[in-house]
């Protein structure tokens, strides 16, 4: 439910519209969009409203989000050949205040801008297994490279240790949701019903395969996990590439810079044919997030998880 104050032209409508294909925790479209008069750009603003208390309780789930439309506001503008002039954090004193983005001097848009632009509407996250078909070694030197050019690292679980370790975690905070009444109310909330439908939430048919069919467990919108503890089959071998993704610091400009690295990240796969399946359970729990922090035997911050593979 996205908000657009004051009178939409089509210019900020445009630009919403891209915006709003941004990924965000359960589908809570965590964003509110105000065009500055006269049409000189728009401005981004986190809605408190429509934040997961027990989730993500200091909103860092929520701004990543935010930054993630932020980018796709980029993007739109260099489709159409304007640089945006981005000012994050304008006014210190609001901080749900993200963002202000202003149309600069024109400039035609590269190749892979176009290509990125292009892939908005295509991308979407997978739940599920991926192909068996690897990865190109050259496409993951340039998704890490595309992170990087926004202030973020992308690092590879290469070895089995580490990516059995960062399963477990995952398993972990997923078990501690799936039994705690309080964050399942929480999820069905945000979870598409019959009785209540609605566009801004998980849809209904997020959970087609069973959460636990790949390595790396999901959330279980559709409790499949209590009607069938054990999946009918397990793809450990189609989990897809795993990743994480960090940050030098953990404050909100950091975690701004950390959706727009994912955003950017996201499209120029979906560009190459590639999805994602996000991954935040255990950066959901201090304790386990410290842990997913040790595993990548480095002094950053992780700020999402995430599996990248070609979909079935």
């Amino acid at each position: 439910m996205t908000a657009v104050c004051v009178r939409p032209s089509h210019a900020s409508t445009y630009l919403v519209r891209a915006a709003i294909t941004a990924p965000s925790v359960y589908n809570t479209q965590p964003w509110t969009f105000v065009m500055e008069e006269q049409d000189k750009g728009i401005e981004l603003h986190a809605d408190l409203t429509r934040r997961l208390p027990l989730t993500d309780p200091y909103g860092r789930e929520a701004v990543i989000s935010c930054g993630s439309a932020l980018f796709n506001v980029r993007v739109a503008m260099r489709h159409l050949g304007f640089s945006p002039v981005v000012r994050t954090f304008p006014h210190p004193q609001d901080s749900s205040f993200l963002a202000e983005v202003t149309w600069g001097a024109y400039g035609r848009p590269s190749h892979d801008e176009q290509r990125m632009y292009a892939a908005l509407r295509r991308r979407h996250s997978v739940r599920g297994p991926f192909l068996a078909r690897p990865l190109p070694s050259s496409l993951i030197d340039e998704l890490r490279e595309q992170a990087r050019g926004e202030g973020a690292t992308l690092h590879y679980l290469d070895d089995s240790t580490s990516r059995r370790h960062l399963a477990e975690l995952v398993r972990a905070d997923e078990d501690t949701h799936r039994t705690d009444p309080r964050y399942v109310a929480e999820q069905s909330r945000w979870t598409w019903q019959i009785a209540l439908p609605r566009t801004d939430v998980a849809p209904a048919d997020a959970d087609v395969m069973h959460p636990d069919c790949t390595s790396l467990v999901r959330r279980d919108h559709s409790a499949l996990s209590r009607m069938f503890p054990a999946p009918p089959r397990r793809w450990s071998a189609r989990t897809g590439l795993v990743a994480v993704m960090s940050t030098d610091r953990d404050d909100r400009p950091d975690w701004l810079r950390a959706g727009q690295a994912l955003e950017r990240v996201l499209l120029y796969a979906a560009a190459h044919g590639v999805m994602a399946a996000l991954h935040t359970q255990p950066l959901e729990l201090p304790h386990l997030r410290a842990q997913v922090r040790r595993t990548l035997s480095m002094g950053e911050f992780p700020q999402m998880i995430l599996r990248l593979g070609y979909p079935p």
